[in-house]
């Protein structure tokens, strides 16, 4: 296992942004604007993004493979960083996103429903991240529906081998070879209906994300169903969109992905932002990898707290940005809490 990275000073920049980025008090961290405010000089959204980016980048070390783009003011979507974007890398969670579209694209298909009723039986709960391993006790019926929500918004490990029996591991990757994914596959076992996630690229990670909040990658049907929970505001707070209002975080569609290999820990983390109207406006797509800190999966994980300065960075830059032209838009419900009854 890898020791502590030390965390590195931000480079390339001005000492004022720098500092500005590394104090733990600063507006950055606390979610204000204060990045566009101490950058010397107009400079664009764009290149807002690629300083913080690098700075954040810097701090965390390891090593990064990325992809964001974003639209411009004419709704045409652009390269903003590409550091490494075609690295063949373990998605870790990240990868439940693909596992999903596989799922919901047999339901397109009419091969399966999100109403499909499933037993949940002890010998199937796998630990880790979750929250059917918590109950103790099992016997269950779950739905399909039940153990995707389970998959994306708390990144339930179990519901993975769910995922499994209703679409095998072979059967999965032949979904994501047909739409066009080079890269992106799960690694099949002797049992084919389990595999590990498998591994991924940041720009095919980008190119899914994109198809499905513009909801070309499945049908619209399938697509609000995948994004109403990867953007509900009780999924992962910690990286991107911890420096963010209820309201803003639920214009983030988010997933995480951690674990650790020989090299050290991975942290990622990849999603989409939407304007006001509900159009996808910036994607991004951050794997680290050869990271310290091995065993903190928390929000004071260097990387993590990469993604969070990043997070309100991102979305400060696109906030002027409305995409006028977006072929598809997607909305979720003002969060209202409920006292019971």
């Amino acid at each position: 296992m890898a020791k502590h990275v030390s965390r590195r000073a931000a480079i390339g920049v001005g000492a004022a942004a720098a500092a500005l980025v590394a104090a733990p008090g600063s507006a950055a961290a606390s979610g204000g604007a204060a990045v566009a405010e101490t950058v010397a000089g107009p400079v664009g959204p764009q290149e807002l993004i690629r300083r913080a980016y690098r700075q954040q980048k810097a701090r965390a070390g390891g090593v990064w493979h990325s992809h964001i783009a974003m639209v411009d003011s004419a709704g045409a979507l652009q390269s903003v960083v590409e550091d490494d974007a075609d690295r063949v890398t373990h998605g870790y969670s990240v990868q439940k996103l693909a596992v999903a579209v596989a799922v919901m694209d047999k339901i397109d298909r009419g091969e399966l429903a999100l109403g499909q009723r499933l037993d949940l039986t002890g010998d199937i709960i796998l630990g880790g991240s979750g929250i059917y391993f918590l109950q103790t006790v099992w016997g269950d019926e779950v739905t399909v529906a039940n153990f995707l929500t389970a998959m994306l918004l708390v990144s339930d490990n179990t519901a993975v081998r769910m995922c499994g029996r209703v679409v095998p591991a072979l059967e999965i990757n032949q979904i994501l070879a047909a739409k066009g994914f080079t890269h992106t596959r799960v690694e099949p076992v002797a049992n084919p209906n389990r595999f590990f996630l498998g591994v991924t690229t940041p720009r095919e990670t980008h190119d899914l994300l994109w198809r499905l909040a513009n909801k070309t990658l499945l049908s619209t049907r399938s697509s609000d169903f995948l994004l109403g929970i990867l953007r509900w505001i009780n999924g992962y707070h910690d990286g991107v969109r911890r420096n963010m209002s209820s309201a803003e975080r639920s214009r983030v569609a988010t997933k995480y992905g951690a674990d650790f290999d020989a090299s050290g820990a991975a942290r990622h983390e990849a999603g989409i932002m939407f304007d006001a109207t509900g159009a996808p406006t910036l994607t991004y797509a951050l794997f680290a990898d050869s990271l310290g800190d091995l065993d903190n999966y928390g929000a004071t994980h260097p990387a993590v707290q990469a993604h969070a300065v990043l997070g309100r960075a991102m979305f400060d830059a696109v906030g002027p940005v409305t995409n006028r032209v977006a072929r598809s838009r997607h909305s979720v419900r003002q969060f209202r809490p409920v006292n019971g009854g």
